[in-house]
């Protein structure tokens, strides 16, 4: 399948990257989680024509005092955003360190069905205590124990997904049969914590498998459709790229931009303020959306795709889409993804076959 050189996804949680994004935000801070809100910014991104957007998400709040620190669940805006847009991909951050994969597994293929397969799945870790005090669970401490809960959550996930064979919905008034139970399975999971039975209680998605991201080194590469890559500079990323080992590479970039009323450098240094800009390991880039440009243009040598994470939604996206994305777009390297193309057809990922179908099962198992 034919794609464009780059892929762009743009982080839209809260207001910015930045903890004191809120102080430059176009509304005021009890607009932030209204449904027009939410609405609004999506449809910047998707008229933009970015591929993706994402949502981030956690059981803490966000942030401390005095910066705003209410959340509506990733998985709750994700639904919300679907029935009000129809190319961009949607990929809500759901960590598996305390959910429930089977309710995790449910949420994301009703999310792909509402989206007509333009669901995504960003897989993120809880590594604070106190997410373990939130969920009521014991604590899952040390990094091999939570990426443990990573694999074996997108395992069942994954197979939960193709428990359901593609029809095994009938809907035959005439008849009286609605499910074909032969085409309903079992998934048999045992892992070193949990054990689950299924089959799901949700037809499959119509992308057969929500699109999978995540970073390589939580989420066995294997388990992932897009490998989300950090590093400080241009060569940090690239080693990083080729090592993830995924189908597809997305590397993380943080985005200040100079915009007609301040420099990206005193937009920033307003922030720094109140707050530092936390360092997550990301390349980041400060100054103008000419250097920008030049920068994807260079990543997208080693590289399918890039996450930004704008330092202030307001301020930055509308750089973004007013002079990057266009200037992209003249040099072809991006594409705008189509009404009615699933996420998978736009980042050039087959539709994988169910493994539970008898065309897909080796012979001795048939």
């Amino acid at each position: 399948m034919s794609r464009p050189a780059l892929n762009l996804a743009v982080e839209l949680d809260g207001d910015g990257a930045h903890p004191a994004a809120w102080r430059r935000a176009a509304h005021s801070p009890d607009q932030l989680l209204t449904p027009r809100r939410v609405a609004q910014v999506a449809a910047v991104a998707e008229n933009a024509g970015f591929t993706l957007i994402t949502l981030d998400d956690g059981v803490l709040p966000p942030g401390a005092a005095p910066n705003p620190v209410g959340r509506i669940g990733a998985v709750e805006r994700a639904a919300f955003v679907a029935a009000s847009t129809s190319s961009i991909g949607i990929a809500p951050v759901v960590p598996l360190t305390y959910a429930e994969p089977f309710h995790v597994s449910s949420q994301l293929a009703s999310l792909d069905h509402v989206s007509a397969g333009r669901a995504g799945w960003v897989v993120t870790e809880e590594d604070q205590p106190e997410a373990a005090r939130a969920w009521g669970r014991p604590l899952v401490e040390g990094a091999e124990a939570r990426a443990r809960e990573s694999r074996d959550g997108v395992e069942v996930a994954r197979a939960l997904w193709d428990s359901w064979e593609d029809d095994a919905v009938i809907r035959s008034v005439a008849t009286s049969r609605y499910l074909d139970r032969e085409r309903l399975h079992y998934i048999d999971f045992t892992g070193e914590t949990y054990a689950v039975k299924g089959p799901a209680i949700v037809p499959r998605p119509p992308q057969g498998q929500a699109v999978v991201l995540g970073r390589p080194d939580q989420v066995p590469a294997a388990q992932l459709d897009v490998g989300l890559v950090g590093g400080h500079d241009l060569t940090s990323v690239t080693a990083a790229a080729a090592a993830a080992g995924t189908a597809r590479v997305f590397a993380e970039v943080e985005v200040a931009l100079d915009t007609p009323d301040a420099t990206a450098a005193a937009r920033v240094a307003d922030l720094e303020r109140h707050a530092p800009w936390p360092d997550r390991g990301r390349l980041r880039h400060i100054g103008s959306a000419e250097q920008l440009v030049a920068l994807l243009g260079e990543l997208s040598r080693h590289v399918d795709g890039v996450r930004l994470h704008p330092l202030v939604l307001d301020e930055d996206l509308a750089v973004l889409s007013r002079l990057v994305l266009p200037a992209l777009s003249e040099r072809r390297l991006v594409a705008r993804p189509l009404p009615g193309t699933s996420l998978r057809t736009t980042l050039g990922l087959a539709r994988p076959a169910n493994r539970f179908a008898a065309g897909s099962l080796p012979e001795d198992a048939r």
